[in-house]
């Protein structure tokens, strides 16, 4: 099947799921789990009849490294209050950086030993693992925070730790891929350190000047639809020309131009009603965030459940316990830091639970190489702990909310 035919399976996936979206939301699932459904069915049915998806993996690669996880990380940026992230940054940060790695690390240790098979599975296995895993997607969770009127405090932590953590996860990710593949060699910590430092950071101070550069563009152009557009070309321009032109982080590079063109357009509304210019992002990541979903149900084997059932309740296990050690542990010393102000225990049970797994975490598990042998396990305790996201965490985080709204609004005695 070639690339038409492709497209047309995923558009007709993609209108089953839309049709099928009123049902999921009076079963209380969100509409990811709707789509990986569609997609799994979708994709058993072409197969049963003899036919071919036409994606392969290659396909997955290119599509969700260089087109959907930079409109995913773009959009984020761009609606991110920066003056709410100032004020609530040490918290955020201590989350999304050292949390996150140490978390990270927790992971890997725990199915490293869990999955025992240091020729199958060995230490590099482990280490994708648990930086895969690291990544978190609250974005269900913070839909119910809107309708629930949840503390804006704690929809700015959430936001905040889930950008940031996704892009130290995606720039791991991407210098641990290297090593396994031997593309770089063995090096020291400390060198292993400057690398990571000068890609995260010089990535960075790309997007910082594309962000720039960008926001005098649109103020030299006129209309809402020209800004669209020139926001749309400084995203991918961000991109290209810290991954590809530099060989920095382009998610780091989108993120920080996001930010400032976003801190711009905030200014510029003055707090109104979003724009064409957000109007165009929001639908963007809507239909990049389907499209992974898609994939998953379309990549799902019977196979990964059959033979992979125990990695996959192996992750699932060490990512809630390390998710639970860094919340608990981590909000805890950081409300102690100065500048900061504790955040209620009712909160961190819902930053803890809300941590959920979601499409950057599936983006790097399908843009893992078949050159590595053990690709295959590693993508099947991403699909179980994100499966265990969408189809036991999120339709149990509501009742969790309320409480926590009614705990967090209490008066105290």
């Amino acid at each position: 099947m070639d690339i038409p035919h492709t497209i047309g399976l995923m558009t007709t996936l993609l209108l089953v799921a839309l049709l099928v979206e009123p049902l999921a939301r009076r079963l209380h699932l969100p509409f990811s789990a709707v789509l990986v459904i569609c997609g799994f069915v979708g994709s058993e049915a072409v197969v049963a009849a003899g036919g071919d998806t036409g994606l392969r993996w290659h396909h997955f690669h290119d599509l969700i490294l260089f087109a959907l996880l930079p409109v995913i990380i773009f959009q984020s940026a761009l609606t991110l209050d920066l003056r709410q992230l100032r004020a609530n940054l040490v918290p955020t940060l201590f989350l999304a950086l050292p949390v996150t790695l140490v978390s990270a690390a927790i992971v890997a240790v725990l199915v490293y030993y869990g999955i025992g098979h240091p020729s199958g599975f060995p230490w590099m296995a482990a280490a994708l693992t648990g930086i895969l895993l690291s990544a978190t997607d609250p974005v269900a969770v913070l839909d119910l925070f809107h309708r629930l009127g949840a503390p804006r405090r704690l929809t700015v932590l959430m936001e905040g730790e889930s950008l940031f953590n996704d892009a130290l996860a995606i720039v791991a990710f991407g210098l641990l891929l290297e090593m396994a593949l031997g593309q770089i060699g063995d090096a020291s910590a400390l060198m292993a350190l400057g690398r990571f430092l000068l890609v995260f950071l010089g990535g960075a101070l790309v997007g910082f000047v594309v962000g720039v550069a960008f926001v005098g563009l649109m103020r030299w152009v006129s209309g809402s639809m020209r800004q669209a557009v020139a926001s749309l070309i400084g995203s991918y321009l961000a991109f290209w020309l810290a991954q590809h032109a530099l060989g920095l982080s382009g998610v780091m590079s989108v993120l920080a131009a996001g930010l400032i063109i976003g801190h711009w357009r905030r200014k510029q509304r003055g707090g109104g009603l979003p724009g064409l210019v957000e109007e165009l992002w929001s639908g963007a990541d809507y239909l990049a965030n389907a499209v992974v979903f898609l994939l998953v149900g379309v990549t799902i084997t019977l196979d990964m459940f059959s033979e992979r059932w125990l990695a996959m309740l192996i992750g699932i296990s060490a990512v809630l316990l390390a998710r639970a050690m860094g919340v608990l542990a981590g909000l805890g010393l950081a409300g102690r830091l100065p500048g900061s102000q504790p955040v209620p225990l009712a909160q961190q049970a819902v930053v803890f639970w809300g941590g959920q797994r979601g499409a950057v975490t599936l983006a790097l598990a399908l843009s893992l190489p078949l050159a590595l042998d053990y690709w295959w396990t590693i993508q099947s305790i991403a699909y179980g702990v994100v499966l265990f996201t969408l189809f036991v965490q999120a339709p149990s985080i509501p009742p969790l909310l309320r409480w926590a709204v009614r705990a967090t609004n209490r008066p105290s005695h």
